[in-house]
């Protein structure tokens, strides 16, 4: 049996939280998808349960979030030694080369471009998560 996973989606689109919930839904995997609109907010949750809980097992970040930048919220949690070894995966709408560049220099562990058909969007997350969790080894927590 394969164990509950935790990821935590920081996405302002309500149209995009959906399609991921539906793709996260129809995986076969056990998953809790915990949702955060704005950068503060998963800091927010990430740094409270750095201190005392385990963190999520992924993190699916887009950059382009009210208030604090999904780029900040990538460079606070690799500056944190509670959160630093925590798998980001920088999910955007941009595909410019400078966002590619700065996220890989911050350390995210992968970029992904969304793709404009919601299908599409869905079948990537699939694609996401039978990586991540069925195919990657990281180190213990």
């Amino acid at each position: 049996m394969t164990p509950s996973r935790e990821v935590l989606l920081v996405e302002d689109n309500p149209g995009d939280v959906r399609l991921v919930r539906e793709a996260f839904a129809e995986a076969d995997g056990d998953h809790t998808l915990r949702v955060a609109t704005t950068g503060e907010e998963a800091l927010a949750v990430l740094e409270r349960r750095g201190d005392k809980d385990a963190v999520p097992d992924l993190v699916l970040l887009d950059l382009n979030l009210p208030g604090t930048s999904g780029e900040s919220v990538l460079e606070r949690i690799r500056s944190s030694p509670a959160l630093q070894r925590l798998p980001v995966i920088v999910l955007s709408s941009s595909d410019a080369d400078e966002d590619v560049e700065s996220c890989y220099r911050a350390a995210a562990n992968a970029y992904l471009t969304k793709p404009i058909a919601p299908d599409d969007l869905v079948s990537m997350i699939r694609s996401l998560e039978e990586f991540w969790f069925g195919h990657v080894r990281l180190p213990p927590q």
